[in-house]
């Protein structure tokens, strides 16, 4: 059986206690496979946005479905360009008027024309468009030049956009909202859609209170849940809440094991570090296997990655890939963002990309310890030049929530980057489309 420390062997640079984040990705890309035999499902056109589709959609129809006008002007023959000559001029009587959904009835003679609006059906016999305001109208006829107007100007031939027949979208696209109108455009009612990947998560830790509840002296209130919550909501994904679990071996194990039957994907917070209440790790060891403990990454150096068993021991019953999360509140959103989600999305048999950078100039000194990859919180906008320039939101502690609110992306520092000084380039990635 080939296991997350099986693949990890096979990655340059492992360290179980201290791997690079490329490598912790590598691993995880590895492990993170789309479902086998996944159910998949027929969901109806408005309830199809960021679905993953599960097989190809073709084009019943040619789109457009016949040639028609990119414009609104006067419809006509081309052939009668080259009568008139390079430097001509073309007079033509104006047989009736094309509107969209109205087409002209009949077939205009050589030497007439049709008034033609944007969309609207071309006449048989017509194959060239002449915009409205190239042309001097006089009562029933047009006068137009013929410098620079090549025959089939401003017409949309029938099936440009997609031919019938053809792939409209593939499958393990991401349904958007402009692939729903695409989808509405052939008359598509209905999708196939694989399920939606069933994550569950939970936070540990004794001090912790949910939203309503009373503070005690030394408890604080659970923010990483309803974090969480919403980030996989972002993504589409189903959500299981397992609550709040207590620092206690019992509790934890039966969370894991819970998770392990109800989801494919469980996600903790907290609990992974070497504290005298953290059991994750001691129980990982009898439930599945380990691939990595921790990352050089900041913030989210505790991170545990593999898989779990439901069963009395490793390979016994059900089975989920685990994450187990820092519990600092903005180490969970870095190590969700840069090492999770694209587990979920290739799980979702989601077809991958790569995250979107942007190089822009740090107007402030960022502080870089080398050998380790930081994400610190940046507040970007562009200069009057149109470059990107980014300051980061003040002090980057893991504890800091209010810094995510008040960033617009992440400032992405490599592993062997050192000290930034003001006025060097450095990668953004913008919040925008991922939070």
């Amino acid at each position: 059986m080939n296991t997350p420390r099986h693949f990890s062997s096979c990655v340059a640079e492992y360290d179980p206690n201290a791997l690079p984040v490329s490598a912790a990705q590598d691993i995880v890309r590895q492990w993170a496979l789309p479902r086998g035999s996944v159910e998949v499902e027929r969901v109806r056109l408005f309830d199809a946005l960021d679905r993953v589709l599960a097989k190809d959609v073709i084009s019943p129809i040619n789109v457009p479905s016949h040639d028609n006008s990119a414009m609104d002007g006067y419809a006509f023959d081309g052939a009668v360009l080259a009568d008139a000559g390079l430097e001509g001029r073309v007079q033509l009587t104006v047989a009736g008027k094309a509107l969209a959904g109205q087409p002209f009835e009949g077939r205009p003679l050589a030497a007439q024309c049709v008034r033609i609006m944007t969309g609207a059906l071309l006449p048989p016999g017509c194959d060239t468009v002449i915009a409205q305001e190239l042309v001097q109208r006089a009562g029933d006829m047009v006068a137009f030049g013929t410098a620079g107007i090549g025959r089939g100007v401003n017409r949309r031939l029938a099936g440009e956009d997609l031919a019938e027949g053809q792939p409209a979208l593939r499958a393990g696209r991401i349904v958007r909202a402009s692939d729903i109108g695409l989808l509405a455009s052939l008359g598509i009612a209905e999708v196939t859609v694989q399920r939606r990947l069933r994550v569950a998560f939970f936070s540990t830790g004794d001090e912790l209170r949910s939203v309503g509840e009373t503070l005690e002296p030394g408890s604080i209130y659970d923010s990483n849940r309803y974090t969480l919550y919403a980030m996989l909501r972002r993504m589409n994904v189903e959500p299981v809440d397992l609550g709040i679990v207590r620092d206690d071996r019992a509790s934890l194990e039966e969370a894991l094991r819970r998770a392990t039957r109800e989801a494919d994907v469980v996600i903790s917070s907290g609990g992974v570090s070497v504290g005298d209440a953290d059991f994750t790790r001691d129980l990982m060891n009898t439930l599945g296997d380990v691939a990595f403990w921790k990352i050089a990454m900041r913030p989210g150096r505790p991170l545990a990655f593999g898989r779990l068993w439901s069963g009395a021991r490793a390979g016994e019953g059900e089975s989920a890939l685990f994450f187990g999360l820092p519990g600092n509140p903005v180490a969970v959103m870095a190590t969700f963002y840069f090492i999770v989600r694209e587990a979920l999305l290739a799980m979702s048999g989601a077809a991958r990309h790569a995250l979107p950078m942007v190089s822009a100039i740090s107007t402030n000194p960022l502080s870089k310890r080398a050998g380790r990859t930081e994400f610190q919180r940046g507040i970007a906008e562009r200069d009057k030049a149109g470059r990107w320039r980014v300051v980061t939101t003040g002090p980057q502690g893991s504890g800091v929530l209010s810094s995510m609110s008040e960033a617009n992306c992440f400032i992405v520092l490599e592993h062997e980057a050192g000290d930034i000084d003001a006025g060097d380039s450095v990668d953004i990635l913008p919040f925008d489309g991922l939070i």
